[in-house]
Parts: structure tokens; sequence; C-alpha cells
């Protein structure tokens, strides 16, 4: 990979933890309210993806928004200020955490609601397929949105309209506390799956950067050059507990051992390693990228909490396309 290209992921995803890891320290001073899903230890998926995009590309996100948001180009200020529920938000403080929009970035939405924004990503691809431009869809979804109906439903029009979209799921084997075990055959892997549908589809390491970069990259061109879709699933693994800012091995529903495992599977060190290995970055610029981290998130954290509350007014503005 191109060296300029590999420090840019790692810095992304390191980034991406950073505002995680301050989000979740500060969580619990009550002063965000809304509920926050993070993807701490997924970050590999949403950077490498994202990467692949260009900037007028869309993106359509799921509950855990935080990090494809931010990799799709997001301003972190934006970002913060929506958690916080402040005017300066993406949302002007109205959606919160899992309804990110910012159409300047092309970020067309995060839903709660799982597999939701699938067919929304798929109607955004069909209107672009049909305006003849060349903008290419990137639609993220965890592995219990393939047990939803609609996924199904979009991803035959898809393929029957040959779109340009791209479907990229982060398969971290659990839908909130049920594992993939109890909810899909143990025979049959999900990218297997939707081969049936005549869906070109690929399974890669989720918490490999760079295969993920590399996957997404050549499914971004496929779809560019008008040939189609592509469903790739990366398997990955979430840190911390499905909602919220805390660990929560103690459930029982998944054991210490497993965890620490995926967790010496952390995206962001291995890909740091490679590029010290490589001779590519020296601990000092890896010390400075932190402490730029830190200034950007503190000064972006003291904006959210410094701005103002929306004015009532705006509580009835954009429910309706004008």
């Amino acid at each position: 990979m191109d060296p300029v290209v590999a420090k840019d992921l790692y810095v992304r995803m390191l980034r991406i933890r950073t505002v995680e890891e301050k989000i979740a320290e500060l969580y619990p001073e009550q002063q965000m309210r809304c509920p926050v899903h993070l993807s701490v230890g997924q970050e590999a998926v949403a950077v490498g993806a994202c990467a692949a995009l260009e900037s007028e590309d869309y993106a359509f996100s799921t509950h855990r928004s935080h990090a494809h948001y931010l990799a799709k180009g997001g301003n972190l200020k934006a970002m913060l200020g929506e958690l916080y529920g402040r005017v300066t938000g993406c949302c002007q403080g109205k959606g919160g955490s899992m309804h990110l929009v910012d159409r300047s970035v092309g970020f067309l939405g995060a839903v709660p609601i799982v597999g939701s924004t699938i067919p929304i990503g798929v109607g955004a691809a069909f209107g672009t397929l049909l305006r003849k431009d060349r903008r290419v869809t990137i639609v993220f979804l965890g592995d219990g949105a393939t047990e939803e109906g609609v996924f199904h439903e979009a991803v035959n029009f898809a393929v029957l309209k040959r779109l340009p979209v791209v479907f990229v799921c982060e398969n971290n084997f659990f839908s909130v506390y049920s594992s993939l075990d109890v909810r899909q055959p143990s025979t049959r892997e999900i990218y297997e799956l939707v081969r049936g549908y005549g869906l070109e589809s690929h399974q890669g390491d989720g918490n490999d950067v760079e295969a993920v970069y590399g996957l997404t990259k050549a499914a971004v061109e496929k779809a560019r050059a008008g040939r189609g879709p592509t469903f790739l699933e990366f398997k990955t693994y979430r840190w911390r507990e499905h909602c919220g800012p805390h660990y929560d091995n103690h459930v029982g529903y998944r054991s210490e051992q497993e965890f620490e495992e995926w967790k010496g599977r952390c995206p962001v060190a291995r890909l740091k390693q490679r590029l010290l290995q490589r001779g590519l970055v020296t601990q000092q610029d890896l010390d400075g990228t932190e402490a730029t981290l830190t200034g950007e998130i503190e000064e972006a954290v003291a904006f959210a909490k410094s701005s103002p509350f929306p004015d009532p007014q705006l509580l009835g503005a954009h429910l309706y396309a004008p």
C-alpha cells in the first residue's frame, strides 16, 4: 500500500478511537442526553471503507454511527454538538447520536431501526443511476440487519437494476446480547447467503484496515464503472457494551477470554506496528499525532459544551420537505 495512504488510515482510526474513548469518559456527566453506541474495536471497517470513496459519494449508517460519520469526513465539532443537543450540531441538536446527517459530506443518514437505512441507501443509488451521475453509495449494516426482510428486498432490487451501491456488513457476532450462532445456522456464512441473489460477495478481516480498503476500493471502482453492486462482509468485534460507555462482559453473553482474544487483534495497534516495522513512522511521529488529536478533541468538546441549545421554534422545522 502507498505509504501516504497507510499513514492516513492510521491517523483516521486513531482519531475515531480517541474521540469515542473521550465520549465514554464524559458520558457519565449526563450532559449528553442521548444513547451512544460506540465502535471501539471496529474502526478499521469504517475507515477502510470510507477511504475508498470520493467526497461526493454517499454513505448511510446504522445506530453505531460515529465512526462512519467521522470517516466520511464529518465535522467533529458538529458531531459532538449533536450529542450534547446543541444548535451547532449537524442536526441542530434534534437528532442525537443515532440520527447523524450531514449532506455537505455526503453522509445522508443514520437511523436506529435495524436495517432501515438499507432501502433508503438503495433508493439513493437508484436516484444517481437515473440522474446519470457518477456517485457511488455505500450502505453500512450489521450482521443482525441481514435477518430483516427489507435487506433481502433491497439487495434483490440492487442486483436487478445493477445499482452503484456497496453493502458493507460489520459482522461483530452480536445483536445486542444474542450471538450469531443462536440467530443463524452455524454452517452458513453471511456473504455466501447473499451470493444467492447473484450479488458478488466477499468476506474479509474487519480488523485489518488495509484489507478493508483494498476490497472496498475494488467494489467502489466496479460500481462507478456501471458494473453493479457488491456485498462485503467484514468480521470485527466491539469492545464496549452494546449501548453505552461501559464494558459488559459480566453480563455473561461473551467470555472474558473471547474479549481478550479480539482485543489482541486491535486494528489501531496492528497498523501502528506495521508502520513502525516498515519504517514509515517513528515513535516521535506517533506521539506528535496523538498530541494533535488530543488537542483537537478537547477543543471540540469545549465548543460543544459552550454552544447554545436550539430555540424551541426549531422543533417544527425540517419535519417535511419544502
